[in-house]
């Protein structure tokens, strides 16, 4: 399937960490909030006031007691237990705060809007507009509600990625642009507004900030953003182009896998022309729904010559892909709620060390967490479980034609 590859704002020169599960990200997320000078902006969808979101509200407050700039935004539905205390939390240290489409209250609540599924879903950090980290994790200690089984829980499996160059600088102002978008849409901050407008050019020089430093070596990487405005199928047309594209490799790990027509095409098309296909899925249901719907799948998908593994040893969180030289880290999954309603963030790197890293690190925990699903499994299946699994996959493609978008997927 030939596919254009989309134009994207391509950033030489950049340094990319790849850091794995909260054990390696919330370190190194607070050590830079600890070190920050001038502002800090976190974005993300799940703020959860367990150990490690504390943690790294007790970095905010440092920060905000250093005279450190921080605003917060997280998602109405995502962070909804939470939200009062976190906006209660924030003002007490001095931070700002929105929260991205504050859910309903009252009798509100029971009514049904095609707005309210539209989350803030992408999980962005950018500190000093010179460091940034984006990826698949939420503000949510690995350990959270996670399955035991005797032996001790294991941590959910995700990825993040540390930036720094020009690409850190495309994250700033994707922050920058929702900042300000979500400003318009108060009604109690109209004084502010024009206080501000009436210093337009101060405002504006304060922005005029020096090109953010390339690195040497450095790796070229592009920032892939998704909204219901510009971007509305960015991520999922250069999924489709690099598969497109693909001669040897496809290993994916996501974890929430229901993907439209186009991409299972993609995926059929490839496994064709002899690319070696691994999807490593859920093994362990989060949300039974999305579970056993991609559950239905499995049969054509492995008729189509595709790997099927999935995860067995705690939560699979991961919305990760290596293709050839390429590789892609984020917040998407690969279904309609990340590719047609969210906002997500993504990068997407062209340099085969760095996807050689993260391919070594899936392919690790498959090999040692992961059943790989055969023919003879679906076959022994109940015809409860099938029924179950078809079902949900009907559910799911009605909930897809509810949004008005399913002609896209």
């Amino acid at each position: 399937m030939a596919q254009k590859e989309p134009r994207l704002n391509w950033r030489e020169g950049n340094r990319i960490e790849l850091l794995h599960n909260g054990g390696e990200f919330f370190p190194a997320l607070c050590e830079a909030i600890d070190q920050a000078q001038r502002q800090v902006h976190l974005e993300t969808y799940i703020f959860n006031l367990d150990r490690t979101g504390l943690l790294v509200l007790d970095s905010l407050s440092r920060a905000c007691a250093r005279g450190v700039k921080v605003r917060v935004v997280i998602d109405g539905f995502g962070s909804q237990e939470h939200a009062a205390d976190i906006a209660r939390k924030l003002t007490e240290m001095g931070a700002q705060y929105r929260i991205y489409r504050p859910e309903p209250a009252g009798l509100r609540a029971a009514r049904f809007n095609l707005r309210r599924l539209r989350r803030l879903h992408r999980k962005l950090t950018v500190v000093d507009g010179a460091i940034a980290f984006v990826g698949g994790i939420n503000v949510l200690d690995d350990y959270v509600d996670v399955p035991d089984d005797g032996q001790g829980p294991k941590p959910r499996f995700d990825f993040a990625v540390r930036l720094q160059g020009p690409i850190a600088a495309d994250a700033a102002r994707a922050q920058r642009a929702l900042w300000l978008r979500m400003a318009w849409r108060r009604r109690d901050d109209w004084a502010a507004f024009y206080r501000r407008l009436t210093h337009i050019t101060e405002w504006f020089k304060a922005r005029r900030k020096e090109p953010a430093p390339s690195f040497e070596p450095g790796r070229r990487a592009a920032l892939l953003l998704r909204d219901n405005i510009r971007f509305r199928q960015t991520i999922e047309n250069v999924y489709l182009s690099t598969m497109g594209r693909a001669d040897s490799d496809i290993l994916i790990a996501n974890a929430y896998f229901f993907p439209g027509r186009r991409l299972r095409k993609g995926l059929q098309e490839a496994a064709q022309r002899g690319v070696k296909v691994r999807l490593l899925l859920q093994g362990r249901s989060e949300y039974p729904m999305q579970y056993r719907a991609c559950r239905y799948m499995y049969c054509k998908l492995l008729d189509d010559g595709i790997e099927i593994y999935e995860y067995m040893a705690s939560y699979l969180h991961a919305k990760v892909a290596v293709v050839d030289r390429c590789a892609m880290v984020g917040s998407s999954n690969l279904d309609p709620f990340s590719l047609l309603l969210a906002r997500e963030a993504n990068v997407f790197v062209h340099d085969a060390q760095f996807a050689d890293e993260l391919k070594a690190a899936i392919e690790s925990e498959m090999h040692g967490s992961a059943e790989r699903v055969t023919e003879e499994q679906l076959q022994g299946r109940s015809w409860l479980g099938r029924w179950v699994d078809a079902f949900a996959y009907f559910m799911l493609r009605a909930g897809v034609a509810l949004t008005g978008k399913s002609s896209e997927y």
